[in-house]
């Protein structure tokens, strides 16, 4: 019988636990910032994104969190201030995220709570586009800036880090249960999130090493102008100064974890008490 009240006592330390988890779930918009969207913060071209994963409360104003993000990126040149280039991509893109969230107001007191947030992430993309003839070409293996072939352009990878920050809103509804608004942006290391960063290569050049589908995929202002020539090598494609960006907009919904199983676990232990010794 003692085996089975250390049990029930095991169970309501790992509630106590628990009831600091939360289960999330979120839906949002997913936008991009680069050479093919210069905007800082706009939903043009947006995308449906979301995700799910878990946050631990710390304490009354900080808790740790793991997302995972699921969405699409996509940009093109005729939105924008250099529809002559006409260019375009699309990417889907997958994030784990690992961060703190700091909340402005003591969770246990205040019902609303702003909060700001900060991590790091990994996120994996694989930029991609349509020609005039609607077939779907992956940009990196074509090498549209001489990646791979011109001295100090190395392929990128697809797979890269980022860093997640931002600010939000928590709404309690009921003790096991709180919704939010969320705004944040990922500063990314790579500037090929949309495959355009520096000037355009060789024209021969790249014929020869990655063949005729690359020069057209690399420049397709032909295709608005019709006998337009492809630039000369080193003119600018795009600009090498600024990284690419992400963001995310999004509602957020959480349940916390395990709550009632304390009060389950307190009833089960004493239904099993040991009846006392008889002499």
């Amino acid at each position: 019988m003692r085996h089975l009240i250390v049990l029930a006592l095991a169970m309501v330390s790992f509630s106590a636990s628990a009831q600091k988890l939360w289960a999330d779930g979120f839906l949002g918009a997913l936008n991009y910032q680069g050479d093919l969207q210069d905007k800082r913060f706009t939903f043009q071209q947006s995308h449906l994104a979301g995700g799910a994963g878990a946050t631990y409360d710390l304490n009354d104003h900080f808790s740790v969190r793991m997302h995972l993000l699921f969405g699409k990126l996509s940009a093109n040149d005729k939105y924008g201030r250099n529809a002559s280039r006409n260019l375009n991509f699309e990417s889907s893109l997958f994030e784990v995220q690992a961060g703190l969230k700091y909340h402005v107001f003591p969770l246990n007191s205040h019902s609303l709570t702003p909060y700001v947030f900060a991590g790091v992430a990994v996120f994996h993309f694989n930029p991609y586009t349509y020609d005039s003839t609607n077939v779907k070409y992956f940009l990196k293996p074509l090498s549209t800036e001489g990646q791979g072939f011109v001295q100090g352009r190395k392929p990128y990878a697809l797979t890269q880090m980022a860093i997640p920050l931002g600010v939000g809103v928590k709404l309690s509804l009921t003790d096991n249960l709180n919704v939010g608004l969320e705004a944040g942006l990922r500063k990314t290391f790579t500037d090929y999130i949309d495959d355009v960063s520096t000037t355009y290569v060789d024209e021969f050049q790249l014929l020869m090493e990655r063949g005729p589908k690359a020069v057209e995929l690399a420049y397709r202002g032909g295709e608005l102008h019709g006998a337009q020539a492809y630039p000369p090598a080193n003119t600018p494609r795009g600009s090498a100064k600024y990284k690419d960006m992400y963001y995310f907009t999004a509602l957020t919904v959480s349940m916390r974890i395990g709550s009632g199983a304390a009060a389950f676990a307190g009833k089960w232990s004493k239904s099993f008490d040991c009846p006392p010794n008889v002499r």
